[in-house]
């Protein structure tokens, strides 16, 4: 499937209404990656804009879609916070905000970007792109070994 990229609020509130707000949901996995490398003579390329990239992966408890990615571009924060002990990892509500030109998901159905709390999780970036991926239901991770 191809990559969606949201840029209106209106595609915002499609998605988070198609998706349900995330409601009996999971963030399964997480996968971020720079375009800063060596190369094999050791020289360094490190590009000077934003280049951080995140993808989640997310699965619900209800059909069409149960599974999709967000892909995160010119990521510029990332706060995910792991699932206390004794609590369980089931998203209730989460949310996608748009400020000035920088998109925020948060699982906080409250987030508000000016005024960021560091007890919840959120991912900011420049862009934000969506698919489905039914397909990838189950345990099976992914984005890469579970060694």
């Amino acid at each position: 499937m191809n990559w969606i990229e949201l840029k209106e609020e209106s595609e915002i509130k499609e998605l988070l209404e198609l998706y349900g707000y995330f409601h009996d949901g999971c963030l399964k996995e997480m996968h971020m990656w720079t375009e800063t490398y060596v190369e094999e003579n050791l020289n360094m390329n490190a590009p000077g804009e934003l280049d951080t990239n995140v993808k989640l992966l997310f699965q619900r408890q209800f059909k069409n879609p149960s599974v999709i990615e967000l892909w995160f571009e010119g990521v510029t924060g990332i706060h995910i916070l792991p699932t206390p002990e004794n609590f369980t990892s089931i998203l209730f509500e989460a949310v996608i905000v748009k400020q000035k030109d920088t998109y925020y998901w948060s699982d906080d159905i409250d987030f508000d970007p000016g005024n960021i709390e560091h007890n919840v999780s959120f991912i900011s970036a420049k862009k934000i792109r969506w698919r489905e991926r039914n397909d990838w239901m189950g345990k099976q991770n992914r984005y890469g070994a579970s060694e």
